[in-house]
């Protein structure tokens, strides 16, 4: 029985790490940038958009296309930046359970 209450406090233990894991992931943010710093995104949490910096010189008359272009890209560049600081986050909260497939748990990165 010492065994299994021992185990039990691991998985307490552990279940709060990932607890505090995704608080951390709720106030991460990633900013993105694409044409040089001519677009900046910046994303917070699960992806939301907290930012966009447009600069001037593309707020001009048949630049739509690459703005859109730019805009689409910046947001990939934040979207992967918050992407990997989250699966960070997990990969030390998981600990020496990273990267286990355990049969009826989630896969932790």
């Amino acid at each position: 029985m010492k065994d299994l209450t021992q185990l039990m406090q691991q998985a307490q233990a552990m279940q709060q790490k990932l607890q505090d894991a995704q608080a951390k992931m709720a106030e991460t943010t990633a900013q993105g940038s694409s044409g040089g710093g001519l677009v900046t995104i910046a994303l917070k949490g699960a992806g939301e958009i907290t930012s966009v910096v447009i600069d001037d010189s593309l707020l001009k008359a048949g630049e739509g296309e690459i703005l859109a272009d730019l805009i689409t890209a910046a947001h990939a560049d934040a979207r992967r930046k918050l992407d990997e600081a989250n699966s960070a986050l997990m990969r030390e909260a998981a600990g020496p359970m990273a990267g286990m497939n355990i049969p009826g748990m989630p896969k932790l990165f």
